[in-house]
């Protein structure tokens, strides 16, 4: 049982060495001095753990690196600039040319993009499968396959991978298991338990909470950590900067309060849409009704504030006027884990390019819980299902 209280508000956070001051200070250089040639060289030695360029280490991000790590229960961690940055870092240093990965259908739409079409530049190949099916997975597998992407779950209609079979089935065939874990975060899921080598957030959503910030985590082995380090992390550049790791040590201080609230929010808003006549059905992992209730269960704590929906309407411009008399309080946006709550309707991509057609219908749209009260939201859902 993690102590959530102490590494939220007092893991790494050495106050003598920071004038006793409450919260922690914004180291804001970029550059470091040592006393003599004998440090100097230390310092170069382990950059990792030394504070010689920002790029690679600062004061500041090291507090918010040790939280991270700790919440997951890895050995260590690293920030990005973006989650982006995070997952493509976990990806790319753990493949070569010649190389083979297999990840879930239907993933982050950068990861998809990565694997896709990046990666295919340097002659990596891929195969997409069902996570759902531990034998897709294990039919995919070749003899140059090296890494197993997952995303459990997925943040629009919500497969579950099972992490204990995909975990063991990594190990048998020594391939590296990474897993995008933006959707519960680390307060309500740790797939490092169920034996996967790294985890990646998004943690520009419920880590950073409000909205004001964009960053990456990755968490991992010590020894994965300084390899990736050394080679992706230092070579691409994508660091966070220091006041944006303090503004996300700032954000975790209320991380349990925030994402229980918004989950009681949810299930409170989930139970009235289920009722209403114009629903077709509400995508939820831990609603008793999501295919996969039972492995949703032993997985997780908790799933948050992210859910989707569709509707029983044969005509997307009644769609388009029912999202539109939403917008005020269900918010036109991308992305989650703020203060506020959001839609991300499909008839939004509904011919947007043209000869694309949206794998999902423009009935379904994809809801976010901020933290306003389940009545103010569910008033104003029902005063729009009206126009249905």
């Amino acid at each position: 049982m993690k102590d959530w209280s102490h590494i939220l508000t007092h893991l790494g956070e050495n106050k003598v060495d920071h004038f006793n001051a409450i919260v922690p200070p914004i180291v804001q250089s970029s550059n470091f001095k040592f006393p003599d040639i004998a440090s100097f060289k230390k310092g170069f030695q382990n950059e990792l753990e030394s504070n010689v360029y920002t790029r690679g280490n600062n004061p500041t991000v090291k507090i918010l690196r040790e939280k991270i790590a700790m919440m997951e229960g890895s050995e260590d961690a690293l920030v990005f600039s973006s989650g982006s940055a995070g997952i493509s870092s976990a990806i790319i240093g753990n493949l070569s040319a010649g190389d083979h990965i297999i990840c879930v259908e239907n993933p982050y739409s950068w990861t998809f993009k990565l694997i896709s079409k990046f990666l295919k530049r340097f002659g990596i190949e891929y195969s997409f499968v069902d996570g759902t099916n531990i034998d897709e997975i294990q039919l995919a597998i070749r003899d140059n396959t090296k890494v197993l992407m997952l995303e459990s779950p997925n943040s629009l209609t919500f497969e579950i991978q099972d992490l204990q079979e995909c975990a063991e089935l990594c190990k048998k065939n020594n391939i590296i298991s990474i897993i995008d874990n933006s959707y519960c975060s680390p307060y309500y899921q740790n797939p490092i338990d169920f034996g996967i080598d790294i985890v990646v957030h998004s943690g520009t959503k419920y880590l950073g909470g409000h909205s004001d910030v964009v960053f990456g985590a990755l968490c991992a082995s010590k020894s994965m950590v300084e390899k990736i380090f050394h080679s992706e992390f230092m070579t691409l550049g994508a660091c966070i900067s220091p006041h944006d790791a303090w503004l996300v040590i700032r954000s975790l201080r209320t991380l349990p309060i925030r994402l229980e609230k918004i989950s009681q929010t949810t299930l409170k808003v989930i139970e009235y849409l289920k009722t209403h006549p114009k629903i077709d059905y509400v995508c939820y992992p831990l609603d008793k009704d999501f295919p996969q209730y039972q492995l949703a269960q032993k997985q997780m704590r908790g799933a948050g504030g992210l859910f989707s929906v569709n509707y029983k309407t044969s005509n997307i411009h009644k769609m388009e006027v029912f999202c539109n008399a939403l917008a005020e309080v269900f918010q036109l946006a991308v992305s989650w884990g703020g203060h506020e709550s959001l839609q991300i309707p499909t008839c939004v991509f509904y011919n947007l390019n043209p000869g694309e057609t949206p794998r999902l219908p423009f009935s379904f749209v994809r809801y976010y819980i901020g933290l306003e009260e389940a009545d103010y939201l569910i008033e104003h859902l029902e005063k729009a299902l009206t126009l249905l």
